[in-house]
C-alpha cells in the first residue's frame, strides 16, 4: 500500500476555485490508478473523479462534470483535483485514494486500497 496525504481545503464563496493536491509516498503513484471522492456529513462517500495510470483516461461524476479537473503528475508523486465554480452542494471532506487495478478506471470505493485522512472544503453561499 501507498500512503496519501491530502491539502489545499479550505472556506470559498460560491462560484470560487480550489486546488486539492494529494501527496503518493511508499511507492511510484504511476503504479496505481487514482481517484477523488467525498463525504458530506450524514451522506455516503460517493465518486467523484479518476484517472488511469497512464493518466490518459478520466472520468467524472455528472454533479461536477465540466467543474472540475483531476490530473496527476508522478514526476512528483502527485495528483490534483481542480474544482471551479464551485456551489454549496459541493462542501464535503475530500479524499484521496489508490487502487491497483489498472486495465479499467474505478469509481467504486471497495475497488481503492489505500486512502488519505481527507480535507474538508466548504463552500459558502
Amino acid at each position: 500500500q501507498v500512503q496519501l496525504v491530502e491539502s489545499g481545503g479550505g472556506v470559498v464563496q460560491a462560484g470560487g476555485s480550489l486546488r486539492l493536491s494529494c501527496a503518493v509516498s511508499g511507492r511510484s503513484s504511476s503504479n496505481y490508478g487514482m481517484g477523488w471522492f467525498r463525504q458530506a456529513p450524514a451522506k455516503e462517500r460517493e465518486f467523484v473523479a479518476c484517472i488511469s495510470w497512464s493518466g490518459g483516461s478520466t472520468h467524472y461524476s455528472d454533479s461536477v462534470k465540466g467543474r472540475f479537473t483531476i490530473s496527476r503528475d508522478d514526476a512528483k508523486n502527485t495528483v490534483y483535483l481542480q474544482m471551479n465554480n464551485l456551489k454549496p452542494e459541493d462542501t464535503a471532506v475530500y479524499y484521496c485514494a489508490a487502487t491497483s487495478v489498472i486495465h479499467t478506471l474505478v469509481v467504486v470505493t471497495a475497488l481503492y486500497e489505500s486512502w488519505g485522512q481527507g480535507t474538508q472544503v466548504t463552500v459558502s453561499s
